[in-house]
């Protein structure tokens, strides 16, 4: 591939459509120009021109959104699948581009060339400052184009080069670059794969650059030979504060190298070690160089393999270093015991300003705090009764009266004062205050308090008679359903009739019994001439034969509620061999033995239809079916 030039990003004057051509081609791209605009809007026309011409030139579709946000300093184009020749259409009207600072360029497959067309154009633009190439497959040969860009442009100060495929060798070339360039404050490498070799060449980037504050190295592979080279350069480094070494499994090697470089380095303030394998061992080598360490405020330690005692070392060095500036610790996955949790309530109170975010206490998921009063409402009677201001309050800690504050700063004030809030009312009040995490308290939320919690009560009534009432419903239907199903299993017009005598006189009324199905706890029924219904009182009373005269009595016993049908064909031994016995004790007609059955003897359970029913017609199959069961036992009969 031919080299690059600046004057090659310039179009040419046959590019460029003469006065006397048609307008035709023009009339293909959607631009409203007027002659009579300010000098600003013919400025950025001219660039929305030039743009288009160099699509056209390029032979890429333009990007309207480019043209739609010329006016605006950040220009995010992330997504939009620019490639190579999108991006050197959009580097040739970036050159004389001096209002956009911000360009996002993150996922369009630039690839190694579209970053060499960015180089030239960087050459000529000063006014961008943040650049995002991310995930663009610039490899090897990228990374080189992006170090002349940190050796020539004096105006870069931020730069994101995440999952670009970047290896060991790469390195080299942002080692040699950022020893010469002060300049740049931030630098992302996280994704890419840089090992331990990669690790020397960072260790020296660090040692010899005077001007990178943040740096973000996570999602790497350095393990504990890269770790150890990159942790020699830390220690020396002066001007480094916040660190992402996330995902590179240090390992303890790697903690102890790490430990060893926070005993000298007294610039770092925020370091982030989650996901390196550490354990115990590592946590504790760790903390023998927070021990000297007066300068790191924030400490990452999640999802390592750490247990309680891991979590006890690293609170013991808290309690016991005075100056200390740890303000965060963050172990969220450890499971810890009361012994913790008591030793971080002293420790607290020495340093009011220490948050320690575990993970349990006993082995399991730590529950939430009892329901507790509003911070902002005990804040708010605080001031009242005392006829004080916010700004009075925290006169000390906010010196220019912006309301705004760092949460280590109020955290302490509201610590050291006199309110009684504890621990867990401060964290969710810096909750509140600090939603979008960003370090700073605007306490300005706290005038509206009292508002704003009746508000929240009145709410809060709602529905709880919102949900008691619902509630109340739910009950009363399922009551009302379950009587319904009560209903269809016994309904109270269904009853049992227990069989008398017969009628004594057709024309007067019959006399019955009945029973509620209630009454009745188990029917056993057979196709056999016996029918038994069981009762819990395991009372049994023996009913009359159908068709008697002696009308059927019950008995006087309340509990009685249960009743059994003998076979009315077997002579019972107990009775006389005269004249059968009722249930009521009264001797009845021994012709009545041989009387016919009706059909409604057969039917314990068969509801009367009504009360002036006459009994059906005995058919002549029922006597024939009678003298055949008689026949069976001849012996019984003679003796009878």
């Amino acid at each position: 591939m031919s080299t690059l030039s600046f004057e090659s990003l310039c179009l040419k004057d046959d590019d460029c459509p003469s006065p006397t051509q048609p307008h035709g081609m023009e009339d293909e791209f959607d631009t409203d120009l007027e002659s009579d605009e300010t000098e600003e809007g013919n400025k950025e026309t001219s660039i929305s021109e030039v743009y288009l011409q160099a699509c056209r030139v390029v032979g890429v579709v333009p990007v309207s959104y480019f043209i739609r946000n010329l006016d605006s300093t950040t220009m995010t184009l992330s997504h939009h699948g620019l490639g190579p020749l999108g991006c050197k259409a959009l580097a040739i009207a970036l050159v004389a581009d001096m209002h956009i600072d911000t360009l996002e360029l993150a996922d369009n497959h630039i690839q190694a060339e579209g970053a060499k067309y960015l180089v030239e154009m960087l050459r000529a633009n000063f006014t961008l400052q943040h650049l995002d190439l991310s995930n663009n497959c610039l490899q090897s040969a990228g990374a080189e184009h992006v170090a002349k860009v940190l050796l020539d442009n004096i105006s870069i100060k931020s730069m994101k080069l995440s999952g670009n495929g970047f290896t060991d060798d790469d390195a080299k070339y942002f080692a040699d670059a950022l020893t010469i360039n002060s300049r740049i404050k931030e630098l992302d490498l996280s994704h890419n794969e840089f090992r331990g070799k990669g690790g020397e060449h960072l260790g020296q980037l660090l040692a010899n650059n005077e001007g990178l504050e943040v740096l973000d190295l996570s999602w790497n592979h350095l393990r504990m030979k890269g770790a150890v080279a990159f942790c020699a350069g830390l220690k020396v480094n002066m001007m480094l504060k916040h660190l992402d070494l996330s995902w590179n499994g240090f390992g303890n090697e790697g903690a102890l190298a790490m430990g060893e470089a926070l005993k000298f380095n007294n610039t770092l303030v925020h370091l982030n070690l989650n996901n390196n394998r550490l354990t115990n061992e590592g946590v504790g080598m760790l903390c023998r160089g927070l021990e000297f360490n007066d300068t790191l405020r924030v400490l990452l330690l999640a999802y390592n393999s750490l247990t309680v005692e891991g979590a006890l070392a690293l609170v013991h060095v808290v309690k016991n270093t005075p100056r200390t500036a740890l303000e965060e610790i963050n172990i969220c996955n450890v499971l810890v015991n009361e012994t913790f949790v008591h030793l971080l309530e002293v420790t607290c109170q020495e340093h009011p300003g220490l948050d320690v975010q575990y993970g349990g206490v006993g082995g399991f998921i730590a529950k939430k705090p009892p329901k507790r009063v509003d911070p902002m409402k005990v804040i708010q009677d605080y001031l009242d009764q005392r006829k004080l201001r916010l700004w009075d309050f925290f006169r000390n800690i906010d010196k220019d009266g912006t309301m705004r504050v760092p949460v280590a700063d109020f955290r302490k004030a509201v610590q050291q004062s006199s309110i009684p809030l504890d621990r867990y009312q401060i964290e969710e009040l810096i909750q509140r205050l600090d939603r979008d995490r960003t370090g700073m308290v605007d306490y300005r939320g706290l005038a509206d308090t009292r508002k704003q919690m009746m508000r929240d009560h009145r709410r809060q009534l709602r529905k709880v008679e919102s949900r008691q009432k619902k509630e109340k419903q739910k009950s009363d239907r399922i009551l009302k359903t379950f009587q319904s199903a009560v209903e269809a299993v016994t309904p109270r017009s269904s009853m049992v009739i227990s069989p008398g005598g017969a009628k004594e006189d057709s024309s007067g009324p019959q006399h019955f019994s009945a029973t509620p199905l209630s009454s009745w706890h188990h029917i056993i029924m057979s196709n056999s001439s016996r029918y038994s219904v069981t009762n819990m009182s395991n009372e049994h009373v023996h009913l009359p034969m159908l068709g008697g005269t002696t009308p059927y009595r019950p008995t006087s016993s309340p509990a009685m509620r249960s009743y059994s049908q003998p076979n009315l064909l077997d002579d019972s031994p107990r009775s006389s061999p005269g004249k059968s016995i009722s249930a009521q004790g009264v001797r009845s007609d021994p012709e009545m033995s041989n009387s016919k059955l009706s059909p409604t003897a057969n039917h314990l359970t068969r509801s009367r239809p009504a009360l002036n029913a006459k009994q059906p017609v005995v058919k002549a199959k029922t006597k024939k079916v009678k003298k055949k069961k008689t026949m069976k036992r001849p012996n019984k009969d003679s003796k009878n």
